[in-house]
């Protein structure tokens, strides 16, 4: 791509999809093609539209530096500042947890059932909240998280999606700043241990938060945190549901079971593995 003869756009990818394959990127065609149309400022499904013209000296430019930092693995999703989850794009950056596809499994069984107030706890980028006040038009939801870099992006995105009326973010340490009573409470806490993180990608390790990944202990810590306090937000007949590793399904419902918690169950992801706890709290229990 720094050749003195202009590349075509096509040429372009090609060489860029080489060149992240080389560096170990996972999936370097696609990869290429995203930054590409990051690039010029086009919508990628219109990349194939101008695979045969010349790139403009500030796209080239532009396109060798988004590669150059996607082949030391910064994620696309931080170089084009969104990443689409359920349908929608999200802004994001390094403060917050990227959203992934998994937790679409959360917004499933969310919407199973009716609500109309719901609190996210340990909101990260708003993705979950977001989505469920979307999908929901009467509904009202409160996220919060510990870090205010993460409120922000929170709001942003309530904003982008046009839901800030019906949105309020705060600052809190889970429940510390929260009152009122929630038909719903959801979150995906930090649920990595401490000795798994050595394990993780680079893309994920050095570029996303660990606050937002690890508990710095077990991988369990939240979900106790969570457990013992979620009755006191619960109305009656509200759920709790929370996103957690493919291990750690038993262990959570043991929690939420110990807490008083009724119906509890483990439900899976789209690829058959443990991935939401749901959880319960009927009129007359004493949680």
């Amino acid at each position: 791509m720094s050749s003195a003869q202009p590349l075509t756009a096509a040429q372009a990818m090609a060489a860029a999809a080489a060149r992240l394959r080389a560096a170990g990127v996972a999936d370097p065609a696609r990869d290429a093609r995203v930054l590409l149309a990051h690039a010029a400022k086009i919508e990628a499904s219109r990349v194939t539209l101008i695979a045969p013209e010349e790139l403009a000296e500030d796209v080239a430019e532009r396109y060798e530096q988004l590669v150059s930092l996607r082949a030391i693995r910064v994620p696309v999703s931080h170089l084009i500042g969104e990443r689409e989850f359920y349908g929608r794009r999200f802004k994001v950056s390094g403060e917050v947890l990227d959203p992934r596809p998994e937790t679409e499994s959360l917004i499933e069984a969310a919407l199973a059932q009716p609500f109309e107030r719901v609190l996210d706890l340990g909101t990260g980028s708003g993705c979950i909240l977001v989505t469920l006040l979307a999908e929901r038009e009467g509904a009202q939801g409160l996220g919060v998280d510990l870090s205010e870099a993460a409120c922000l992006q929170a709001s942003a995105n309530a904003v982008l999606h046009r839901v800030e009326a019906r949105c309020d973010i705060r600052q809190s340490d889970w429940f510390s700043a929260i009152e009122g009573k929630f038909d719903l409470i959801v979150s995906n806490p930090p649920y990595i241990a401490l000795e798994e993180m050595d394990g993780l990608s680079d893309e994920v390790l050095n570029h996303e938060p660990h606050l937002a990944l690890t508990d710095g202990g077990d991988g369990l810590s939240c979900y106790r945190a969570i457990a013992s306090g979620v009755g006191a937000f619960l109305a009656p007949g509200g759920r709790v549901l929370v996103e957690i590793g493919p291990t750690q399904g038993a262990a959570v419902a043991g929690f939420f079971t110990d807490a008083g918690l009724d119906a509890v169950r483990v439900l899976p992801d789209l690829d058959g593995r443990d991935r939401v706890v749901l959880g319960v709290k009927t009129a007359d229990n004493s949680v």
